[in-house]
Formats: C-alpha cells, sequence, structure tokens
C-alpha cells in the first residue's frame, strides 16, 4: 500500500516574519517529505514575503511551489488556487501565521488512513494571546460526525482534509465574502465528510496572535460584514439537514458564538441608524433556527439574547451586552431570584414592567451546579461508612437546608437516601465572587451502615455509587462526591470483611476511575478478598519444637477478630481443627502468624488451608527438608513431618513412631 500525501496550501499576505517559522515547521514534519508538497500562494504581498518565499525555496529545494498573484483581498482566492494545483491525497490548509508541531500530519493521516474518515481536527493552541478552541479536544475521536460531537465548534480550515472529498462535492471558498468563507467551506466538508477524526492528545496547530494584530478576523471589523455570510451559514444547515434534534446541535453555534459576537464585538461600536439595520438582518438570519424546542440547550443569557434580538429591542440590547462585559470584568456570578422550586438569574429586565420579557429568559434551574469538598471518607470496622464535608449550589446561600445522601446500586438503579447532619461552614463562600453569596451550613456529616442503609435492611450487593442530593431554599441537585477531596482523604480502594450475624461480606470504599467519585462494593463486584491473603513461610517454631509457625500477610483494612484462621483438615474431612491468627505488632503489611500445635493432632495426613470466613486459600507445600518433629504421647514416641503425597500442596502426617521399623531400622546389615 502506497504511503499518503499531503499537499499543505499556505494563502501568504504581508506574513513576515511569522512565514519563516511557518514553513520551517512543515519541513521539519516526521511525515517526511517524500510524502509532502508544500504550496504556497503569495498573494500580491509588499513587505518582503516574496523575497522569503524565494530565500525558503534554496533551503528547501523540491519541497515548496511558489505561486505569485495580485492580492484578491482575503485568503480565498489564493487557497482555491493551491487547491487546484493540490496533488496530495490529503490537504491541509495553514495560515502564513501560524506553525505545526513536528509530528502534526504523520498523527493526523494516521488518523485518518486507520479509521477511514475524510476530515481530521488536530488540537490547536493559542499563541500570543489568542484563544483557541477547546471543547472538542478533551479526547481523541477515532470516528465521529458533526452532530455527536463538538467539532461544529470550530469552523477555520486548519484542518486536514481528503482531497477526493473537496473534488467530489467540488468545495472551494467563497471569494465574495471578506471574512465567514471558512464556515461556508469547512460546514460543507463536515456535513459531506464520510466520518471526522480528532487529535487531542498532542499539540498540532499553534495558533497565532500577530504582535500587530495583522490577523485577517482582526483587521476587519463592523457587523455587516459578519451578516453576510450567517444567512448562508442557515441556508447551508436548512439545505442538508432536516429538523430535529441534528439541526438543533449545528444551529446552537450560531446562535450563542455568531449572535454574541455580533453584538459584543461589532454592533455596539456601530451609528445608531447601522444598530438598528444590522439587528433587523440579524433577526432575520436566526429566525429559522430557533424554536422553543431548543431552550433547553441555550443559556438563560443566551435565551435572553435571541429573546431581544427576535423582538428588535435594541436599547434592552445594548443594556444586556454591558452587562455581560462587566460580569466577564468582575468574574463575579449573578445573584439569583429563587421563587417556587425555580431558580432566575438577576439579569437585567427581570420582572421589570417597562421592559416585558418572560420568566424562561432567565430561568437557570437546571444550570445549577453543586460544589462539593470531602474532608473524611472512611470505612470503619463494623461495616459503617463515616463521610463529612461541604456542599452547597452554587449562587444558592445555605436557608432551609434539605441536603442527604443518596446511594445508588449502578446496574439495578435500586435507590436509598439517608439523612446527613447539617453542619455550621462560617465564612464559606467569602473569597469567590466578591463574597457575594454565604453559605454558612453547608457542612455535612453523614454515617452509612450497611447492615441497615436499605430502609433498615443490609445493603444488597452491588456497586453503590455515593452522591449528595444537595438542597436548600426549595432547590435540590445532585452531584456525585469524592473528585473533589482534602489531600488527606485517600481515594484508593479499602475492603474490609464484616459480620453480618453469622455470615461474613466483603465491603470496599473506592474511587471510580477517571474522575475520583466514591463507590461501595458490596459482593466483590470489582475488588476481591482473596488477593489481600497469603502466606509467605511456614516452619517449626523456634521456641517451641512441636508447633509449626505460618506466617502471613492480611493486607484488608478489617476483619472480625478471630476470623482470620489456619485450619487443618485430616485426609477423611471428617476431623477439622481452626487456630487463630494473630497480628503482629506495627507490622505496616498486615503481617500475622498462626501457631499450630501438632502434638495435639491425631494421626493422621493433614491438609491446611487460610480461611476467613467463606474465603480460604490453601497452604503451600511444605518444605520436604523440614525435619521431623518429635514427641512422646501416653509414653509412646510419635512424630509429625511432609508428607510426600500432597499433590504439591501443604500435607502434613502426624503419627506413633512404629518401634519395631525403628528397632529394625537401627540394627547393622549383615
Amino acid at each position: 500500500m502506497t504511503a499518503s500525501t499531503v499537499s499543505v496550501i499556505i494563502a501568504a499576505y504581508n506574513a513576515m516574519p511569522y512565514l519563516t517559522r511557518c514553513i520551517t515547521s512543515v519541513a521539519d514534519q516526521t511525515i517526511g517529505r517524500h510524502r509532502l508538497e508544500v504550496i504556497v500562494v503569495n498573494d500580491g504581498s509588499t513587505d518582503g514575503t516574496g523575497a522569503e518565499l524565494k530565500r525558503l525555496s534554496g533551503v528547501h529545494p523540491g519541497l515548496l511551489r511558489v505561486i505569485d498573484q495580485e492580492n484578491s483581498g482575503g485568503p480565498s482566492a489564493p487557497r482555491n488556487v493551491g487547491l487546484e494545483h493540490a496533488r496530495g491525497d490529503f490537504v491541509f490548509f495553514l495560515d502564513a501565521d501560524d506553525h505545526l508541531g513536528p509530528e502534526a500530519l504523520e498523527r493526523m493521516v494516521r488518523m485518518a488512513e486507520d479509521n477511514g474518515t475524510d476530515v481530521v481536527l488536530g488540537k490547536m493552541v493559542g499563541v500570543g494571546g489568542r484563544g483557541a478552541p477547546a471543547s472538542m479536544f478533551k479526547r481523541n475521536q477515532p470516528r465521529t460526525d458533526v452532530f455527536s460531537s463538538r467539532v461544529y465548534w470550530t469552523l477555520n480550515p486548519m484542518k486536514l482534509f481528503r482531497r477526493e472529498l473537496l473534488e467530489r462535492h467540488r468545495l472551494r471558498f467563497p471569494t465574495d465574502l471578506a471574512i465567514g468563507e471558512d464556515q461556508l467551506f469547512v460546514g460543507a466538508a463536515y456535513l459531506h465528510a464520510s466520518g471526522i477524526s480528532v487529535v487531542a492528545d498532542y499539540d498540532c496547530l499553534f495558533w497565532v496572535l500577530r504582535e500587530d494584530e495583522g490577523n485577517i478576523t482582526r483587521r476587519l471589523k463592523g457587523s455587516e460584514l459578519r451578516l453576510r455570510f450567517l444567512p448562508r451559514m442557515v441556508d447551508l444547515i436548512l439545505e442538508n439537514v432536516p429538523p430535529g434534534p441534528g439541526r438543533d446541535h449545528l444551529a446552537h453555534r450560531h446562535l450563542t458564538v455568531e449572535v454574541q459576537q455580533v453584538l459584543a464585538d461589532q454592533l455596539v461600536f456601530e451609528p445608531r441608524e447601522t444598530q438598528e439595520k444590522m439587528l433587523a438582518q440579524l433577526a432575520e438570519a436566526i429566525e429559522p433556527l430557533w424554536h422553543d424546542g431548543m431552550n433547553d440547550r441555550l443559556s438563560a443569557m443566551a435565551r435572553l439574547r435571541l429573546h431581544l434580538v427576535r423582538n428588535r429591542m435594541l436599547d434592552e440590547l445594548l443594556e444586556v451586552v454591558e452587562f455581560e462585559k462587566e460580569i466577564a470584568r468582575s468574574k463575579a456570578a449573578t445573584p439569583l431570584l429563587i421563587e417556587a422550586g425555580r431558580a432566575y438569574a438577576r439579569y437585567p429586565f427581570l420582572r421589570d414592567p417597562a421592559h416585558p420579557v418572560p420568566d424562561p429568559c432567565y430561568d437557570v434551574t437546571d444550570q445549577l451546579r453543586p460544589r462539593h469538598h470531602v474532608t473524611g471518607a472512611e470505612l470503619r470496622g463494623t461495616g459503617t461508612l463515616h463521610l463529612a464535608g461541604h456542599a452547597y449550589l452554587h449562587r444558592v446561600e445555605t436557608r432551609d437546608v434539605t441536603t442527604e445522601l443518596v446511594l445508588r446500586e449502578r446496574d439495578s438503579g435500586a435507590e436509598y437516601r439517608l439523612p446527613v447532619t447539617h453542619t455550621a461552614t462560617p465564612g464559606l463562600g467569602a473569597a469567590e465572587d466578591e463574597g457575594r453569596f454565604g453559605y454558612e451550613l453547608a457542612g455535612f456529616e453523614a454515617v452509612v451502615d450497611v447492615a441497615t442503609a436499605a430502609d433498615g435492611e443490609p445493603l444488597p450487593d452491588g456497586l453503590w455509587d455515593v452522591s449528595l442530593a444537595v438542597g436548600a431554599q426549595g432547590l435540590s441537585k445532585e452531584v456525585r462526591i469524592g473528585s473533589k477531596r482534602a489531600a488527606d482523604v485517600s481515594g484508593a480502594a479499602s475492603t474490609q470483611v464484616v459480620g453480618f450475624g453469622e455470615t461474613l461480606r466483603a465491603v470496599t470504599l473506592y474511587t471510580t476511575k477517571p474522575y475520583g467519585n466514591f463507590t461501595l462494593d458490596l459482593g466483590e463486584r470489582k475488588h476481591a478478598v482473596l488477593p489481600h491473603l497469603g502466606v509467605r513461610d511456614i516452619r517449626w517454631a523456634a521456641d517451641a519444637p512441636t508447633e509449626l509457625e505460618v506466617t502471613g500477610r492480611c493486607t484488608l483494612a478489617g476483619c472480625p477478630d478471630g476470623a482470620l484462621v489456619v485450619e487443618l483438615r485430616d485426609g477423611t474431612g471428617d476431623t477439622a481443627v481452626a487456630f487463630p491468627s494473630q497480628r503482629v505488632p506495627a507490622s505496616p503489611d498486615g503481617e500475622f502468624v498462626v501457631r499450630l500445635p501438632v502434638s495435639a493432632l491425631p494421626a493422621g495426613v493433614w491438609c491446611g488451608r487460610l480461611r476467613i470466613g467463606q474465603w480460604a486459600l490453601p497452604l503451600p507445600r511444605l518444605d520436604p527438608r523440614l525435619p521431623p518433629a518429635k514427641w512422646r504421647r501416653r509414653g509412646l514416641p510419635w512424630y509429625a513431618k511432609p508428607a510426600p503425597d500432597g499433590g504439591g500442596r501443604f500435607a502434613l502426617r502426624v503419627a506413633r513412631t512404629d518401634l519395631v521399623k525403628g528397632l529394625l531400622g537401627r540394627l547393622p546389615l549383615r
């Protein structure tokens, strides 16, 4: 199979001094120059870009293909020219301001080849204060699409495209747009692609903010420019995506990102007449995308913004935009109005009869997030879980607190709610949100007795995730707990064997991966008991020659007194004798010792195991070189020694010495 090739297309206009690093980063790609062609379209530069391209062609002979043309006024035409000349299996558009990580193209091409995808996004990193898209790069995505991921939230063209896709659909950048041309190109590519990949575990593209802020999107101002491409993006969605969740997913980006940018970055700086005109155009553009069924996807601020746009409430919009900017400057959260189990953000015009805006535009109930911190989590010896910490709803002061503990079995969904003790947390919240909110009664202490947690009955076997239903002032939100905990609160699994009447059960407190939340494992769903038990050595005790000394380890966090024993059984299975273990004082690894007084055993071949309740571990084979122990019982000689017929496991023969055999053994041979 022939290795895939890549055409890197660079549109360059007055790109010095950034151009040098850009092209060098391509020349140094680990994919190898034999798999690269670099097409640079010099779009009428006047700053020495042409001379630098000539120099770089000499530095990298055979790599660069330079095309000079008159200035076209934007990046579309030079990118299209480069695309017409491209011959690679894949195309990567790279702005002359930016540069690549050394392995970028190799990783992206491999991702496309391994998964048969048409578009690959490589992780972007902002440089010089430029913010880079991040939500789609939280993890690698070998194969996804535009509807089930966040890829649509980055519509710049610095991505890897399969050239066959672009040619099959004759995708080109529109040359009649000064900005937003990339959205139409990339959006169409996404919608037609047979799979999209995301490389998130490597910094592929370094997205540079020029010191002179010469990036084209920063040079071109005015809402009118943005309102040229937005209606066309809306048409692209309407023509290619039927009504439903898929269309709403794409619409969400434009109803939030584009609308907010038009209002805050452009429209507020324009003359009144232009503002009114552009607001009318914006309202017309978004109308096909926004319907009431989308409101659950939108933040309260987005709903408020869209309501004001739809109703052409210009003065109110200008006030809301300024309010948003003030929030961003102060980084302080907005107070809430809490009423009838709902929470409303106190944004401008809430319940203002002079500026009627419906309450749902301010409803943030579903956006409220609990915050928690665990300061204590311990499974004590009786199978009782003790928890402590604090938890509160952000921006909801802790009055009429109703927080309770929730245990939910992961597979069955069975749920039990247990009370907690509310404790004072003076000063909590003073260091955030400019001290606007106080959480003076956010503390909790909870005791979960596994024997009674199921409405007075023992908690059944299963994986019981631990949550808090954090409640105050009639509001309640559930949150898994443990991911935020004090440094001295361990997340390591702690397994105990606990007595329930005449039976023993395994109980483990552990934290899940990758989030680190607490779960109770009852019945060894994930954490077995036997790996915590082991035997290190068996030998005759130095101070008692007729006692076998068994040493081992038990790393269980707890078990009932006397439950860990060494059990010996005779060959018939009719007789069993148990000997309790004793912990070695101050042993860090749970070392124990068991003494077996073999002189009290009846005659026979004895097998052995280490046992705690229903869990048992066979004792290892005795060293055959172990000398016999000897004693007298009722005046007759007895012995105990390793038996040769143990089948590789512990076998101890206890017997009375045969005096005749012993005597014959001492007679000299004739």
